[in-house]
């Protein structure tokens, strides 16, 4: 019930966003219910009939990465202060999450299951007129319920299954000792420090900490500090957890602040304390950014393209009406793996190079942002040049000649594209919403909204300067083995 109140109650862009899983689920629904319709249709060519199924693995998981993407994205099940004091902590609201996408999913599904009933005849009583239609729907035939409710409930069990698997809570991990500094930096060796915010060096207080504990073991001079209170990073109030009045003196004499305290405690005794407000909940710890995935994501990439242009070379391009060869298809498969995991470091790279050679405000403000957004917008947009890349096989390949799918093969195509672009768009509210503090505070500051557009043009054309010939250099290569 509270799944469907949250759903009822929400803005206008959530159901949207939801629409667009369902619409994902319906197609790929679809798809599946027409694989099982031609095996029925051709009990004597289970190959061709495994192959349509193989083929609806695209679309499946197109429609499960953006049924994830919507859920980070929805308002109603983020966590907020005050929901755990009525049961609704991280655990309950993934479980919501998770109860909102199958909802969604489910109903994509009932509606392909009308839709595909629609189109055989079984409503309307009218068998379609296309010998090709009823082969795909298997007109005249009676369908086996425990496969159809199998492949419809296919779509919602994964969808959910991915959100709660995301979405889960988990443990703060402790902090890791800080790695030598001398290695090399940008993943050559280990994660190294925690990484800091944009501004954290400024900020009031930052090294306050850091330079009490180091006065205090420089000798007497440092020692006025180290009963102090302190000022972290995030603006917290830090303070000795234990006694904070020095013991008065003995032996009759007067403590002055030039005198030499005791010696100090070893720090693990003395453990300090944040006092912040009871209701406020703790900031979050920067996201890390994993760009040590970038080699992977090339090495991958690498080898995509040898197993495909090896198989590619020894079987020939593929006849019009036919699809590739299985190693094609695994070239194709690593290759598309390959792109999506150097995505973030890619995009992690682009930042860099938008802030090297001196640069302004404006490449400043743009290279920070791709930085901090890598993680979660290089992902998508390595997923949509992959897509991008496919498309431009396919077009080569084949010459508008498609394999003998006929309108289904359309279907699957667009279901692919649609969803990857809905991915990267929703990946991108995700971020803007992420960053809205730091818009707010960049605004009270006096900045300009006009030089907030700006950035925002100058990141989406340093992607587009980047990506696409990346993208068109894999495509042509991916091409060249079939095109001969």
């Amino acid at each position: 019930m509270l799944a469907l109140r949250l759903t009822r109650t929400a803005h206008l862009a959530v159901h949207l966003r939801r629409l667009l899983v369902a619409l994902a689920s319906a197609g790929t629904g679809f798809l599946l219910l027409c694989a099982l319709g031609h095996a029925l249709s051709h009990p004597d060519a289970p190959g061709a009939s495994a192959l349509r199924l193989a083929w609806c693995a695209a679309p499946l998981a197109a429609a499960v990465y953006l049924a994830v993407a919507v859920a980070r994205t929805d308002p109603g099940t983020r966590p907020r202060s005050g929901l755990s004091a009525i049961g609704l902590g991280p655990g309950r609201l993934m479980a919501v999450s998770a109860t909102t996408t199958a909802l969604s999913a489910a109903l994509g599904s009932l509606a392909a299951l009308l839709a595909f009933l629609y189109l055989r005849g079984s409503l309307t009583g009218r068998p379609p007129s296309d010998r090709v239609a009823a082969d795909a729907l298997a007109v005249g035939q009676s369908l086996p319920a425990p496969a159809v409710l199998t492949l419809l409930v296919l779509v919602p069990a994964l969808a959910s299954a991915s959100v709660a698997h995301t979405l889960r809570p988990r443990d703060p991990r402790p902090a890791a000792a800080a790695a030598p500094r001398g290695y090399g930096r940008f993943g050559a060796y280990g994660w190294g420090k925690a990484r800091e915010t944009f501004g954290a060096y400024g900020r009031f207080g930052a090294r306050l900490a850091v330079t009490a504990g180091s006065r205090a073991a420089a000798g007497p001079a440092g020692s006025r500090a180290a009963g102090a209170a302190r000022v972290g990073a995030g603006g917290a109030l830090l303070t000795q957890a234990s006694d904070p009045h020095p013991p008065a003196p003995t032996d009759g004499t007067t403590q002055t602040l030039d005198a030499a305290p005791p010696a100090p405690a070893p720090a693990d005794a003395t453990p300090q304390t944040p006092v912040t407000a009871p209701d406020a909940q703790p900031e979050p710890a920067p996201r890390p950014q994993n760009t040590t995935a970038l080699p992977w994501g090339i090495a991958v990439l690498t080898a995509g393209l040898t197993v495909e242009t090896y198989t590619g070379n020894a079987a020939g391009a593929p006849a019009p009406g036919t699809a590739p060869s299985a190693g094609v298809l695994i070239g194709w498969a690593l290759t598309a793996l390959g792109l999506a995991l150097a995505g973030p470091g890619l995009t992690h790279l682009c930042g860099r190079l938008l802030q090297a050679a001196r640069p302004g405000a404006l490449r400043l403000l743009a290279g920070r942002v791709l930085m901090e957004e890598a993680q979660r917008v290089g992902r998508p947009l390595g997923v949509v040049a992959a897509v991008a890349a496919a498309a431009y096989v396919a077009t080569t390949v084949y010459d508008g000649d498609g394999p003998a799918f006929g309108p289904l093969t359309t279907l699957g195509a667009l279901l692919v594209a649609g969803c990857t672009v809905a991915t990267l768009l929703t990946a991108a509210v995700e971020a803007r919403d992420a960053r809205a503090d730091t818009t707010d505070a960049l605004l009270r500051l006096g900045a300009p909204p006009a030089t907030l557009r700006a950035a925002a043009a100058v990141r989406a054309a340093a992607l587009l300067v980047l990506f696409g010939p990346l993208v068109l250099i894999v495509a042509v290569l991916a091409a060249l083995p079939l095109d001969h």
